[in-house]
């Protein structure tokens, strides 16, 4: 009897407690958190993962602080195990002490450890303080960075993020905002006081602002909207890159079809611009594909598709912006995409339409040249499986970054006939050398006959009619595939380079 009493006692203790925690900010800041439009840290949670599979740890760190702030613990997406973290606004607006800075570092130590996703959810206000958090202390932002290139690391801005809690986000491997969600070093009353400036969070760190930077990659509506983003996109990817990306079964959507559509969609002459987003929509498995970053570097469209049920990312130049022409934010944002698809085995595939690199003095001052560089570098190194089409034209270094030129890695190289290439455009080169009408025709017309000369020479596997297309990339994704005969490894790369 005198045990069971001891135990009925201490048990209702740890009750009362885990209900305190619960309660998070009170009754009255959760009321007006969610007459904001908002979930609040928990819901966030109960509505990223599947039903029923939420762990929490850490429920007791802060003592009378609720969970310190932020709710922290693992659970299921799509029967996949993930750690998540979500920082609790009704709870000293989110602050980050000690407690709560452990348990951000203990979760993505054990996303590292048992090799599985990391989504941290914001709204903060950055560090407390408490003078409690100087000296020789770890930080969890050690921990986040040995994350990446390991397990899939997904942030999500739902409300204002500032200071230490904010650099999650450019850390992350892909991050999206909601309309309300605003990202910044600090936040306006720190800025007001530091510079002067007086200025809402909204044109500090809003979606207008954090797009465009490059900070925030994707936006959505509301809380619930960027939740199933979420789970959309870690759909596409494996656990970690110990595992291969998951295949879904195949079904009338995942087979060999023709393409004749592209007959249509693909203009002959070079002159006439096309939208690649259709072009997308017929050659992959349907047309629910997610876009990476579509606001930011438009004349590169980055995706994530499935070609036969096998996830495959999609790097294509976008005929509608520029003509193609690739600028230093289209490189840079398809540089960090190719890195993160390399980092989880997604196949890679090249859908080539352009120019060349964006000429001109403002490109220059935008350094294009050190951004198609990166962009190099990252294709170049990348050690997944490879296919390219040349679908009418590529030029120069625009050709080199699009994994075009031969011994790359390819695992398949493609063009339609008629595709023009080389060094620069005849019309360019015609400027450049001054060239006379005789001379400008020749150069017209052997730039017409680039794609033969190329075959020839074996400058691509082969050339095929553009209704061929998702049976031949088909065919040599599968093909391709067979490559994998070893378990899964990392790629040698120290870390995603933000």
């Amino acid at each position: 009897m005198t045990n069971a009493g001891t135990w009925h006692e201490t048990l209702d203790d740890l009750g009362r407690r885990r209900a305190r925690v619960l309660e998070m900010g009170g009754p009255e800041r959760l009321a007006k958190h969610r007459g904001k439009g908002k979930l609040d840290a928990r819901a966030r949670i109960q509505r990223l993962l599947d039903p029923g599979t939420f762990q929490e740890f850490g429920t007791l760190v802060g003592g009378e602080v609720a969970a310190d702030a932020i709710v922290t613990g693992s659970g299921m997406i799509n029967g996949t195990p993930v750690m998540v973290g979500a920082e609790d606004f009704t709870t000293l607006a989110g602050t980050i002490a000690p407690g709560s800075n452990s348990k951000r570092y203990r979760l993505a130590e054990l996303a590292v450890r048992d090799k599985v996703p990391l989504v941290m959810l914001l709204e903060g206000a950055g560090f407390r303080p408490t003078g409690d958090h100087y000296g020789r202390t770890p930080t969890d932002l050690l921990a986040q960075a040995k994350c990446s290139g390991k397990v899939p690391m997904v942030t999500g801005v739902l409300g204002p993020s500032a200071g230490h809690g904010a650099l999650v986000a450019p850390v992350a491997d892909f991050a999206i905002m909601s309309r309300q969600g605003a990202i910044f070093t600090a936040g306006p009353p720190v800025v007001r006081v530091s510079t002067g400036e007086n200025i809402s969070k909204e044109d500090l760190g809003g979606p207008e602002v954090a797009v465009p930077s490059g900070v925030i990659h994707n936006v959505a509506e509301t809380d619930e909207d960027v939740l199933d983003e979420i789970r959309r996109y870690l759909s596409y990817f494996p656990s970690s890159a110990w595992s291969y990306p998951p295949v879904y079964l195949p079904d009338e959507s995942t087979g060999p079809r023709a393409t004749p559509e592209l007959l249509d969609i693909v203009s002959r002459d070079n002159r006439h611009i096309y939208d690649m987003r259709a072009v997308l929509d017929v050659v992959f498995d349907g047309t629910d594909w997610f876009e990476v970053q579509p606001g930011r570097g438009t004349a590169i469209i980055c995706a994530l598709a499935h070609l036969g049920g096998h996830p495959v990312a999609v790097v294509a130049n976008q005929p509608q912006v520029l003509a193609g022409s690739i600028d230093a934010e289209a490189a840079d944002k398809a540089a960090h995409f190719i890195m993160v698809a390399d980092s989880f085995h997604l196949p890679i595939i090249f859908l080539a339409d352009n120019p060349g690199m964006l000429p001109g003095s403002e490109s220059e001052r935008a350094g294009v040249l050190r951004s198609g560089a990166r962009m190099f570098v990252a294709q170049t190194a990348a050690t997944t499986l490879k296919l390219h089409v040349t679908l009418r034209k590529a030029y120069g270094f625009g050709s080199m970054v699009m994994s075009l030129i031969g011994f790359d890695g390819q695992a398949g190289t493609f063009a339609y006939p008629g595709a023009t290439m080389g060094a620069m455009s005849a019309a360019a080169l015609s400027s450049a050398s001054h060239a006379q009408d005789d001379l400008a025709a020749e150069l017209r017309e052997m730039e017409l006959k680039a794609s033969y000369h190329s075959a020839e020479h074996m400058g691509f596997d082969e050339l095929i009619r553009p209704e061929e297309t998702r049976n031949i990339l088909l065919s040599s994704l599968r093909r391709g595939l067979y490559s994998r005969q070893a378990v899964a490894e990392p790629v040698q790369r120290t870390v995603i380079i933000p």
